[in-house]
């Protein structure tokens, strides 16, 4: 149902200045977080060298299609102070909450996987607010309000398996006061065993409709010995309770089929991670037929651009 723009990939790694050793002739650049602010798109790119070094990187423009990538790698002030050793900070989730930016976002760390949050003002300076998960965790993502008070996100604890790799099959939803301190509410979204979405995590923040809080998600196969397959759905929860699924969709709506989807470094990946709705009333609902832009990571390689609308997504959770 997500129209792939015509021109896709939007960015490779071709697009990615060049910034002295550590950034030149780079690997790969995708699973961006994305906002628009001011009429401007944004994106929070996670960038690869060829020593598998992890970067963030900032890219803009003007109709959300041709984007400029800055030419500086982002840097969060105040992460120095973390004493323990981080080894990547990837897969940023963007969402505007009371005027403030906020960023979530993975650390591979000496201790595990960890989340991390960051705040700015401005797109431009960004400071590191702290370490917000007890125990491995990824695919964090900030409701853009407050839920009864408290501020609300979706996120995936990560178990470990038999081979001691760490995944989740689980969806979360957490509480906090401070934006710091956070508490397991409850599960609220699982991995059906041998279907599209065996093992889950959410995508981009989820969008506030009538119709409940929208929520694309990654779905994993497993099943498939070659491969595994990395897929996009779309869930609807409560507004007032978003502990409550009232439905999600059967079917993906999002699978590898292209070339840049099916080839690359890590084969048979389309993985969302920024959303932008074009249309919101003054309450910050977005309209039913509201243009939707989703920006996906492609393969591990490459950013890629699907189309929709609002009330697309929604119909689709029927399905």
């Amino acid at each position: 149902m997500l129209k792939r723009f015509y021109h896709n990939p939007i960015i490779t790694r071709n697009d990615v200045p060049d910034l002295g050793p550590h950034l030149r002739d780079v690997s790969s650049v995708f699973n961006p977080g994305a906002i628009k602010d001011n009429d401007y798109y944004h994106l929070m790119l996670r960038v690869q060298n060829r020593g598998r070094e992890t970067f963030l990187m900032m890219a803009d423009s003007n109709d959300g299609v041709q984007f400029e990538i800055r030419k500086e790698t982002l840097h969060f002030i105040g992460i120095e102070n973390i004493r323990e050793t981080i080894y990547h900070i990837y897969d940023p989730r963007l969402t505007k909450l009371e005027d403030t930016f906020y960023i979530l976002f993975a650390m591979d760390m000496e201790s595990g996987c960890k989340l991390g949050m960051a705040k700015s003002d401005d797109l431009n300076t960004f400071h590191f607010m702290g370490i917000v998960s007890k125990e491995d965790n990824r695919n964090g993502v900030l409701f853009p309000e407050r839920i009864n008070g408290k501020y609300a996100r979706f996120d995936r604890p990560n178990l470990a398996d038999n081979d001691g790799i760490t995944s989740g099959d689980t969806i979360s939803l957490s509480y906090s006061d401070d934006l710091i301190h956070w508490t397991t509410h409850s599960n609220v979204l699982s991995g059906r065993l041998h279907y599209w979405d065996e093992l889950i995590g959410a995508g981009p923040p989820p969008i506030k409709t009538n119709d409940g809080w929208l929520l694309i998600y990654h779905g994993i196969a497993t099943h498939f010995q070659s491969s595994n397959i990395y897929q996009a759905g779309v869930a609807l929860f409560d507004l007032d309770d978003p502990a409550k699924l009232i439905v999600r969709s059967r079917y993906n709506i999002l699978e590898p089929r292209e070339v840049y989807e099916l080839t690359g470094q890590v084969p048979n990946v389309v993985f969302p991670s920024g959303l932008i709705v074009e249309d919101q009333d003054k309450n910050g609902t977005a309209k039913k037929n509201s243009p939707v832009k989703i920006y996906y990571g492609a393969a591990d390689t490459c950013v890629g651009l699907a189309e929709t609308t609002v009330e697309e997504l929604i119909n689709a959770c029927d399905l």
